[in-house]
């Protein structure tokens, strides 16, 4: 298995030169003490414990898989888990963003989320136990009464108890109006909730003494579609000990993230508690939702920077042929396989989408500190609209480029990438369900056209232009950001005049919006993409001509990402511009094989 290095230097470049976090948030009531050094402190404590603690069982991990027990319905983790996942409570990282309140450190999420993408790339299927929890942690803390925040709160925020979400049944995903789970009222207050979910990551498991699992079900009565569905805390364990009717039915056999227990959850009337309004609970659940689709982000992020540093490790000891325009290194028997120019195409593409990916989740989760803490309503509400129109687009423009990183990491070692034993081809494994998973990339992509820019005729849209045309301007007669800064114009201007063709498109058939979905939010990646390159670069043109090599990287990759990658928003434009109609004139009986 490749070993995982922290990328420390590239952390403190992000938080303290590109989004210059404490000019910002040490401002934010709540914060003062979140200085560079306490930043410092809590990212090197996090990569220790990810260097030394859960990349060593990545793959024994995913070799070992998680074993269920159908006499009592229980779940094994692999070797080693639980006693990582207890060290990781000591460590106090649970409440590392939560409510002092409970028992949270109450830090920011600027500060979380590198630490998220550590643990993402050094052992994503163990980095989801306590991710699911810290969502189950979100959803109660905003929408539980005060009973329900101090019983649960606590031991989530200690990590004594974990959290899950249960939305999927056998018959309905992304479709939540045919959900039928039943939750009848006890009388007491309580419910009992009826019905099979699958698809429950953490579902059952040995690490923690509790699982607290939310779900989602219909109450008597409730309207048949979206609008009947209600929010309840589940708990595995009743407050006095006793055991709840919730029990794990099997375990899914998957393509990775084995050693993640991927349940089926039967509830055959267990016991709830309402959280939220009756029949509002989707809009409960989003609150852990969109929590999740920045965590998904996250893992394309950190499983393409492990598949980057194992590649370019490989790549720089492997020897193969001679580089054509002449031996490199006469000395040895073969150049290494850097020299290449394919070889060095997949590893820029690697480090390229992943620097990128690694900025925007900084992006964001400035924005996220913002809306939370900020004293000023207008500052909160721009933040807000920014992490709304961004979400989607990290889900899957992240996560897409994640697969694609990891690809090509297990083609850059050949043959060898193809073997177990390398640890590449589980990067590529691990990476695919994020794709899937928690509203698939095609979601994600209907979701950002239809609600999040044409629902509000593109008005957060046009605030995340605004910031674009801001920095451009401010680059005004700096000729050497004028190589990123013209076509990053021109890109944008492309990109309204788009946006409005697919509008006026689909005021006359809404399948113009659809059809052009996916393509329309990869365009809009690439143009958060180089925007925050063009950043990048800047900062590091301010380094001067004697700056460090971490600079000077900067600025070819920026080149190397206009160039070589920037240039796929051409052939998405004109995929988007010829309509609907390629995609729907077939009719449906004519997909036939023969």
């Amino acid at each position: 298995m490749p070993a995982y290095t922290a990328p420390l230097r590239d952390f403190a470049f992000v938080l303290n030169e590109l989004i210059k976090v404490q000019e910002v948030v040490p401002t934010l009531p709540g914060y003062g003490d979140a200085t560079e050094d306490v930043y410092a402190s809590y990212l090197e404590a996090a990569a220790k414990f990810c260097e030394s603690e859960l990349a060593p069982i990545n793959r024994s991990g995913d070799e070992a898989g998680c074993t269920f027990n159908p006499a009592d319905h229980s779940v094994t983790t692999p070797v080693g888990f639980a006693a990582a996942y207890q060290q990781y409570c000591e460590l106090g990282f649970p409440g590392l963003d939560c409510d002092p309140a409970y028992g949270g450190q109450g830090m920011p999420k600027t500060l979380a989320f590198p630490v998220m993408e550590m643990l993402t790339s050094s052992n994503v299927a163990w980095s989801m136990y306590p991710g699911l929890s810290h969502g189950a942690y979100s959803a109660i803390h905003a929408h539980g009464t005060a009973e329900q925040k101090d019983t649960y709160l606590p031991k989530l925020v200690s990590g004594e108890w974990t959290g899950t979400m249960c939305l999927t049944e056998p018959h309905c995903g992304t479709d939540l109006g045919l959900l039928k789970t039943k939750a009848e009222p006890n009388g007491d207050g309580s419910y009992a909730i009826s019905g099979t979910k699958i698809f429950i990551s953490a579902g059952e498991h040995d690490l923690a003494d509790n699982i607290i699992h939310l779900v989602l079900a219909r109450l008597p009565d409730a309207p048949k579609d979206v609008k009947g569905i209600s929010l309840f805390i589940v708990p595995k364990f009743h407050a006095d000990g006793s055991r709840n009717g919730v029990f794990c039915g099997s375990l899914e056999h998957k393509m990775g993230i084995k050693a993640n227990a991927t349940a089926v959850m039967n509830f055959d009337g267990a016991k709830g508690y309402l959280i939220g309004e009756p029949n509002k609970g989707l809009a409960c659940m989003f609150t852990m939702m969109n929590a999740a689709r920045l965590g998904c982000g996250m893992q394309g992020l950190g499983l393409g920077e492990a598949s980057f540093q194992g590649a370019l490790t490989y790549a720089k000891e492997r020897l193969q042929m001679r580089a054509a325009s002449g031996p490199a290194c006469p000395d040895k028997a073969a150049d290494p396989i850097i020299v290449h120019p394919d070889v060095r195409r997949m590893l820029l593409t690697q480090k390229a989408y992943t620097e990128a990916g690694r900025a925007l989740t900084a992006f964001l989760a400035l924005q996220l500190d913002i809306e939370e803490k900020h004293p000023d309503a207008d500052h909160q509400k721009e933040a807000a609209d920014l992490v709304a129109l961004l979400t989607p687009v990290a889900k899957a423009f992240m996560t897409d480029n994640g697969y694609i990183a990891t690809n090509m990491g297990m083609q850059v070692f050949g043959g060898h990438g193809f073997i177990r034993e390398w640890g590449m081809e589980q990067l590529v494994r691990d990476c695919r369900i994020s794709q899937i998973y928690e509203g698939t990339n095609g979601i994600q992509a209907l979701d950002l056209i239809g609600r999040k820019v044409l629902l509000d005729q593109g008005q957060k849209l046009r605030k995340f232009s605004g910031q674009i045309v801001t920095f451009c301007k401010a680059q005004e007669g700096d000729e050497r950001m004028r190589e990123f800064v013209e076509p990053l114009m021109k890109l944008l201007k492309d990109t309204g005049e788009l946006t409005m063709h697919i509008g006026m498109a689909a005021m006359k058939n809404r399948d113009e919006a659809a059809a052009a979905a996916t393509d329309y939010l990869r365009v809009i990646g690439h143009v958060t993409y180089a925007w925050l390159w063009a950043r990048m670069a800047k900062v590091a043109f301010e380094q001067g001509d004697g700056a460090e090599p971490f600079y000077q990287a900067k600025i070819t990759t920026a080149r190397f990402y206009f160039a070589k990658l920037l240039p796929e928003v051409h052939g998405l434009i004109a995929s988007i511009k010829s309509g609907a109609v390629p995609l729907m004139s077939l009719d449906a009986e004519h997909f036939i094989f023969q």
